[in-house]
């Protein structure tokens, strides 16, 4: 099947001082392969929330994700793990590196806790380092770097599995005007690559980079 990832009716509302807040309201999404699908909305509507659903990293109220034809949240916690490691990227705003390995050993991480030989994980991660232009960073540790690069060093990381899907939560949202527009033109180059890509951001400008451009609006999803 062409499609890697369906939302169906997905609700997620929380539960603070007495009161219920729906966060989601009936979200539906059809994640074709090879496409950049791109979720526009303001802080606070939701985009992460439904992110992180459509990771795995939470579970909805109500509602189900197919990835890859199966109903993720038919694994328990522990099989979801190993799914978003072997099959799933993510990046995130803030690029989470583990601050005492350096760039290389971030990378290669991933592949290591999948099982990857040592030295397989280590030279993909070489070319990884390559690939986005920053070898010459590849024994700097995070603090060492700017935001932009560990920004870069965060996709490599997401990409350290050959994933059939990468999962970005406003990359760019903490970098500065020229570290962003890198950061760009390298999710350009893996949506030109055929990577399978569902990036949240609250930039109408980023979101017209996308092949498939949504408007999360009071918890629903609007085609744009």
């Amino acid at each position: 099947m062409n499609e890697l990832l369906v939302a169906k009716d997905l609700h997620k509302s929380y539960f603070l001082k007495n009161e219920t807040v729906k966060v989601l309201r009936g979200v539906d999404l059809k994640v074709t392969r090879g496409s950049f699908v791109v979720i526009f909305g303001p802080s606070g509507s939701g985009k992460s929330t439904l992110l992180n659903i459509l990771g795995s990293l939470d579970r909805p109220t109500s509602g189900e994700v197919l990835f890859d034809s199966v109903n993720l949240f038919s694994f328990d916690d522990n099989e979801l793990s190993k799914i978003r490691n072997q099959k799933m990227g993510f990046v995130f705003q803030f690029h989470h590196l583990l601050s005492e390995f350096s760039a290389l050993e971030n990378i290669a991480l991933p592949a290591l806790l999948n099982g990857c030989e040592p030295k397989e994980a280590h030279n993909n991660g070489l070319h990884l380092l390559e690939k986005f232009g920053i070898i010459d960073k590849k024994n700097r540790l995070p603090d060492e770097l700017s935001g932009g690069e560990r920004q870069r060093v965060a996709v490599a990381r997401a990409l350290a599995n050959d994933p059939q899907l990468i999962l970005a939560d406003e990359p760019t949202g903490n970098l500065d005007e020229e570290n962003k527009n890198k950061l760009l033109e390298l999710f350009v180059r893996l949506r030109n690559e055929g990577r399978t890509i569902v990036l949240v951001t609250h930039s109408l400008d980023i979101a017209k980079l996308g092949t498939n451009v949504y408007n999360l609006k009071e918890g629903r999803l609007y085609a744009m």
